[in-house]
């Protein structure tokens, strides 16, 4: 059989979930690079795969998903007798508690860290306003979210328990790149969630996806206006 095709390009977090799935599983797939400058997931060819232009999209033979998250857990459900433990498959209460902190991350830690990451990064590369005021809303957000973060990895080594799992790995995308700005110092106060992230960073998968991920996105004014904002998780 093929390989999987991953369409998209390197540097979205969006993206990187599903890269980091593959690794993860030593899944075969290739990546398929597309431009953002060229506009190809606008293009008709990508429109086929998904209507809305957003990346990831993945192909596994008949099969075609889009939007990171649920390619994501829908690959490491195929995989799940093989890495059970990333799906907390051990049990039904490891289970929940991926569930759990996999959706703390959607609802809370994401929405928290994008107005930092934009304003930070993205707005001062392509000229827009900063908002420092809304970066300094969502540092004090983040403080108080971090604190539940440190209580819960006190007594855990990891989200769901003392195993990795989808919960933690799909908290790396956005915290690479809230990790690059001068805020990052923030975790610091917070020495459990630190080690956590640590032991994050020194995966094999995390290593090699976030070579991929240069800090500043590799973006221009007519990458983010005309692609990054079509990406979806």
């Amino acid at each position: 059989m093929a390989p999987m095709k991953v369409y998209g390009w390197a540097v979205s977090p969006w993206m990187a979930r599903v890269l980091v799935c593959l690794e993860e599983a030593g899944a075969e797939y290739e990546l398929v690079s597309m431009s953002r400058n060229g506009g190809d997931h606008r293009r008709p060819e990508h429109l086929a795969r998904n209507s809305l232009s957003e990346i990831p999209v993945l192909e596994d033979g008949d099969l075609t998903l889009y939007r990171g998250r649920y390619v994501f857990q829908f690959k490491l459900s195929k995989w799940s007798s093989d890495m059970p433990e990333l799906l907390g498959a051990g049990s039904l209460e490891e289970s929940a508690m991926v569930d759990v902190w996999a959706d703390a991350d959607a609802h809370q830690l994401e929405p928290i860290l994008k107005p930092i990451v934009f304003n930070c990064i993205i707005h001062p590369f392509i000229g827009m306003d900063i908002d420092q005021g809304l970066i300094d809303e969502s540092v004090e957000k983040l403080k108080k979210l971090l604190e539940v973060y440190e209580a819960r990895l006190s007594s855990n080594k990891y989200l769901a328990g003392d195993f990795v799992s989808f919960a933690d790995l799909t908290h790396f995308f956005f915290m690479r790149y809230f990790m690059a700005t001068e805020h990052a110092v923030v975790l610091d106060a917070y020495p459990h969630a630190k080690a956590w992230w640590d032991a994050l960073l020194a995966r094999p998968s995390v290593k090699k996806v976030i070579a991929g991920m240069p800090p500043n996105f590799r973006f221009g004014r007519k990458l983010i206006v005309s692609g990054y904002l079509r990406e979806n998780s």
